[in-house]
């Protein structure tokens, strides 16, 4: 029998370990797919000329191939995604997972893997056919397709990430943590915004995280609400982030600008690594602390 659950444990380890080098060897092939297809074309135009030109004209007769106003435009947008969704779902998921009756969190959850499932592309359709709409009507501009509508579409498409898994985190958090707070005359709400969020902290930022992902990462909702138009960004103006961008014109692309729209996607890879590995040193750090 021993001899058995030995083997038996060496095969789900040996399939384990094939999973995990899959998944790695995916990743190693997507980054090295991205710098060789996307190298070239930024040896041809310049770094410098690539990453800080303000126009991008790629159909023109003389083509122009600066990617500065999707780089402003997808960090604008991302970061008022975050600002207007993590506040919100952070709240949601502490107040789901600490105060909410049982009837109230079963509803709410099941509204939140709602929106989780939804579409992309219904996101957009609805942000096209609503949210433009009442933005050129409320602030009585030309066009509400703008950086504006595309913040609010993204801060809700990041909504379920950040509340799923930070619930997930608080929820895991040791019951005696709490009880010793309580036990020295700690209010209900300052133990679970100074005892639990803390404990929690890795969780939390891990979701913060999925939405930054999710939010870098969108195209479709984003161009259908954006305008898609290569401008710097302005709150209330047309844009085009990174993500449109590429699969704007990918479908027709050929020679240099489809290696340039491979350039775009080696900066959207390297933006995500980026705050990954920062996001891992601020943690490391706190805990080393």
């Amino acid at each position: 029998m021993k001899n058995k659950s030995r083997i038996f444990e060496n095969i789900v380890h040996g399939i384990f370990l094939i999973l995990g080098l899959i998944t790695v060897g995916c990743v190693l092939l997507i980054t090295v797919y991205l710098i060789v297809s996307g190298i070239p074309a930024i040896r041809e135009i310049g770094i410098f000329n690539f990453l800080f030109g303000k126009k991008w004209a790629s159909t023109a007769a003389t083509p122009s191939y600066g990617i500065l106003p999707f780089i402003m435009t997808s960090v604008y947008g991302t970061a008022g995604a975050i600002v207007l969704g993590v506040p919100v779902g952070f709240l949601t998921a502490v107040y789901l997972a600490k105060l909410a009756p049982k009837k109230v969190k079963a509803v709410v959850e099941t509204a939140v893997k709602l929106l989780a499932g939804i579409p992309s592309v219904v996101y957009g359709l609805v942000g096209m056919l609503v949210l433009v709409p009442a933005i050129k009507s409320i602030f009585g501009i030309p066009d509400g397709a703008s950086l504006f509508a595309a913040i609010i579409v993204l801060a809700v498409m990041i909504l379920p990430s950040i509340i799923s898994v930070s619930m997930t985190a608080l929820e895991s958090v040791p019951n005696e943590y709490e009880d010793a707070s309580l036990a020295l005359g700690a209010t209900p709400v300052e133990t679970y915004f100074k005892v639990s969020v803390p404990a929690a902290k890795s969780g939390i930022a891990a979701a913060v995280v999925l939405g930054v992902g999710r939010a870098i990462g969108e195209a479709m909702a984003v161009m259908m609400v954006s305008g898609n138009a290569a401008n710097m960004p302005s709150i209330f103006k047309s844009v085009r982030f990174l993500t449109t961008a590429v699969a704007s014109e990918m479908s027709y692309s050929s020679g240099l600008q489809r290696q340039a729209l491979f350039s775009i996607a080696l900066v959207l890879f390297l933006f995500i690594m980026l705050i990954n590995a920062a996001l891992n040193f601020f943690l490391k750090h706190d805990k080393e602390k």
